[in-house]
Parts: C-alpha cells; sequence; structure tokens
C-alpha cells in the first residue's frame, strides 16, 4: 500500500476517529484506525464494537492495500508532523513507512484482516433532522444520563419517542428527570433508546454548516451521516422506565423565578462545596423572600433571593450541579419551579404555561 494525502485532511479525520477506538481493551487492533487505500480515496474506519465511524477522503493512491495503525500513534505524528503532504507506504510485513517534508517514522502496523466489519443499517426508517435540533435535544438531556450501567444499563441511554409530529428526548439517572420536546416534521410514529455515550460523540461531528442530518433507525442498530462520516452505534434493548408516573400532577408551592439570577446565585452559595462530598444547598422559601445557604468544612454561604412563593413556607435540600445542570438547559428566562413540600422532587417547567418543550425533575437531599 502506496498513498500521500492532504496532511491537515487525513489529521482532521484521525482525530475525530480516535475518538471512537476503544480503550484498554484485549484486542489491540481496535485501538487502531483501519485505513483501506484505492484509486482516488481512503477508507477510514474505527470500530469499538458498539460504535464506529467511517470517513471517505480523496488521496493519491500508488498501490492499494489496507492497514491498522494505532490511532493514538498515527494522530501524533501527523500532529508533530509540519509538511503539506504526507506519504504512507507500507510493506507486506506490516512495517508503516511515513513521511511528511523532512520528518520520516517507521512504525508497526496490524493486519486489516483481523480488525472486524463495522456494521451497516441496510434498512430503516429514514430521519431528516436539522443539526441544531439535534445538538440542543442532546444538550438538554444528556447531563441526566446514567452514567454507570449498575443494575440499570437502560438508564444509560436516551429514550427517543416521535408521535404525532413531536420528538421527545427522555433521560433519567435515578436522581433527577430531563425532557425535552421539539416539533419536528415526521408523520410516522416510533420510538427507540439511544446509547447516551454515543450519541454525545456523534453531536460532536456537527458543524455549524451541518444543516440536515440523515438518521437510520434500524432494529438494533442506528447511523448518522454527519459531514461525511458515518456514525454507527448499537441501539440499547430492553423497555424503558415508566417516567411519567414520577411526575407529580398537583403542587404545593410554587414560584417562577429569573433562571439567569437563580443561576449566579446558586453557583456563589455552592463556591464551598467540594465534588467529594455531597452537600447540598439549603432552600428556605418563605412567602417574599429565599434564603440559599451551604454550609463544609470550608465555611458558609448565605444569600437572599426576593421570590412571590404560591403556597405554604418550606425548605428543602438540593444538589447544586444537578440543579446547575438542569437551569442551564432550560435556556429560558423565567422558569417555573414546582414543589410539594421539602420531601418531594422538584419540577422546573417553562413559566410560560404554553411551552411544553421542556421538563426536569430533581430530587431532594436530606438536611442535617
Amino acid at each position: 500500500m502506496k498513498f500521500s494525502v492532504e496532511r491537515a485532511s487525513l489529521l482532521d479525520a484521525v482525530s475525530k476517529l480516535q475518538r471512537i477506538v476503544g480503550s484498554k481493551t484485549s484486542l489491540p487492533v481496535l485501538e487502531g484506525i483501519l485505513i483501506s487505500a484505492e484509486q482516488g480515496k481512503l477508507t477510514l474506519i474505527s470500530y469499538n464494537l458498539e460504535m464506529g465511524l467511517k470517513k471517505e477522503i480523496y488521496a493519491n493512491c500508488e498501490k492499494k492495500g489496507d492497514i491498522v495503525i494505532n490511532a493514538r500513534i498515527l494522530s501524533d505524528i501527523l500532529r508533530r508532523m509540519n509538511g503539506i503532504q504526507v506519504e504512507i507506504e507500507s510493506d507486506e510485513r506490516l512495517m508503516c513507512h511515513i513521511k511528511s517534508g523532512e520528518a520520516v517514522f517507521d512504525i508497526m502496523g496490524m493486519s486489516a484482516n483481523d480488525f472486524p466489519e463495522m456494521p451497516s443499517v441496510a434498512e430503516g426508517k429514514k430521519i431528516n433532522l436539522d443539526g441544531d435540533i439535534l445538538c440542543n435535544m442532546v444538550k438538554g438531556t444528556i447531563f441526566a444520563v446514567a452514567q454507570v450501567e449498575g443494575t440499570r444499563p437502560i438508564l444509560t441511554g436516551i429514550n427517543v419517542t416521535i408521535k404525532r409530529g413531536v420528538m421527545q428526548f427522555v433521560a433519567i439517572d435515578g436522581y433527577r428527570l430531563a425532557i425535552r420536546r421539539q416539533k419536528v416534521n415526521i408523520n410516522e410514529d416510533f420510538s427507540f433508546i439511544l446509547s447516551g455515550k454515543a450519541i454525545n460523540e456523534a453531536v460532536k461531528l456537527i458543524g455549524e454548516e451541518n444543516k440536515n442530518i440523515e438518521i437510520i433507525v434500524g432494529q438494533r442498530l442506528i447511523s448518522f451521516n454527519i459531514d461525511g462520516y458515518k456514525f454507527i452505534s448499537r441501539l440499547l434493548e430492553g423497555e424503558f422506565v415508566n417516567f411519567e408516573k414520577i411526575i407529580p400532577s398537583e403542587y404545593k408551592q410554587s414560584v417562577n423565578i429569573n433562571s439567569h439570577d437563580i443561576t449566579d446565585t446558586i453557583e456563589r452559595v455552592s463556591l464551598l462545596i467540594s465534588d467529594t462530598f455531597s452537600t447540598p444547598v439549603r432552600c428556605i422559601f418563605s412567602e417574599d423572600k429565599l434564603v440559599l445557604s451551604s454550609a463544609t468544612s470550608m465555611g458558609r454561604a448565605t444569600e437572599n433571593f426576593e421570590i412571590k412563593l404560591s403556597g405554604e413556607p418550606f425548605e428543602i435540600g438540593l444538589n447544586s450541579r444537578y440543579l446547575l445542570e438542569a437551569l442551564k438547559a432550560c435556556d429560558q428566562g423565567e422558569i417555573n419551579f414546582k414543589f410539594n413540600g421539602s420531601n418531594a422532587g422538584v419540577i422546573l417547567t417553562s413559566a410560560d404555561e404554553k411551552n411544553k418543550d421542556f421538563l426536569y425533575l430533581i430530587m431532594p437531599m436530606r438536611l442535617k
């Protein structure tokens, strides 16, 4: 195999494919990128058995062939080189000769025959979605996806439903719930569960110019065509949590608060809270005032906030990070907070009752 290609173009592709490459795997070949050279183009593939990424770029191919090169090493080499073009040649012993400008590297490659075949979605439901919409839907729910599988692997995913022209994303990790809705031009009704880790990688490929994303949803796989990249991921199998039953239909207290003002206040009050310890922000609601405070081994912080509470006064402890992530995801001026006393979850929705685009629920923390 022998080809030459623009170094910047190859580096950009390798940098993106490297994010998918498996780490600490028992198969060293999964730590590499499969490079296939043929007349006029290179095909690059990274695959970790759960998700894969494929990209074709223009190249001047003198001798076609395939090889797998360690992704980290190849990325580091290309990044440090300063030539405009890079030439890569491999022999029958899998030795790779990489040259750009005056720099030359000889590194061992791996056999393409050992690289597992990346699956494809042959048939499925097709969706065309605006890139900004997909990014906002993911941004508004990804933080509530469970990070550790534990006994409920399904919670590491985002439940996607499309019904009557409305797309809904739902994530829940046992401590909080995030729901985002968006009207879409899709007539068919169906649902599936996206891997949170996979969709987070997919949206990183979306740039400002990627207005239209083609998505194909199969029975077990989903594919995204984004800016010339084909991203494939396994769908999560199983039944999602019945989250609707935990959303109250009635509330004892409610208050409208400007999201930007309350965000700034909570950030100040939680400055003394360490990530190491789960210290709640104490929120004392009275008729016309909200007192926010935190007390840790570092010290104490307190700040007052003017409000107009509907309902009886109460106090509640909340995780500041969970609250801040929900507030920043709302991206609204006025937020409506709904409560059922000190021991039930707090609901965040838009103060505009006609706006049903989002709902966030955060469970309370025990106060000492």
